[in-house]
């Protein structure tokens, strides 16, 4: 008769798709919160760190202070549009598991990616032409909705990639001394 140990059950519920949903979202949440501390270093003369974080976030935006929004007398580390993208996803990422189960591994149809971009590229044309001058508010809730649709398909790409970590694996304990006697 085997120990009560030994028991495999078959529905051990799986936290893989849940464990990396927790890493994307403090990975999101550490991109904001680094977009924020840019200004906040520069106003309480953390020169160094405000300079680190500004070149990081240089390789990914343009950062143009008259496209940003502004803490403390100094811009964002990235413009309102892109503010608007890492904030969005951020923020669907967190209520992510409220819509569909994190374990879920079918994206939404792609036309709601194409759906969700239109918004975003009307606003960069018409500025872009100068036929309407959009406004920080404009670039940051057309980025804020593209960054929250891909949100939801990045999501299900993380729980389908949990599926090909290695589960643990409960391993035989060897028999006591005094059993082999």
């Amino acid at each position: 008769m085997l120990d009560p140990s030994f028991y495999n059950p078959q529905c051990v519920p799986d936290r893989r798709p849940v464990l990396l949903w927790s890493v994307v979202l403090l990975l999101s949440l550490l991109l904001v919160s680094l977009i924020i501390a840019a200004p906040l270093a520069a106003a309480t003369e953390h020169g160094f760190v405000a300079t680190v974080l500004y070149q990081a976030f240089s390789h990914v935006c343009h950062q143009q202070p008259e496209r940003s929004f502004f803490i403390a007398g100094h811009p964002l580390a990235v413009c309102a549009r892109c503010t608007g993208l890492y904030l969005g996803f951020a923020i669907a990422t967190l209520l992510y598991p409220l819509l569909p189960s994190t374990r879920r591994t079918q994206p939404p149809a792609r036309k709601w990616l194409f759906f969700a971009l239109a918004p975003l590229v009307v606003d960069f044309g018409l500025g872009f032409f100068g036929i309407w001058e959009n406004t920080h508010s404009s670039r940051f809730l057309t980025g804020a909705l593209f960054g929250a649709v891909v949100a939801l398909y990045v999501m299900p790409a993380v729980a389908e990639l949990s599926h090909y970590l290695r589960p643990r694996r409960r391993t035989e304990r060897p028999a006591p001394l005094w059993a082999n006697k």
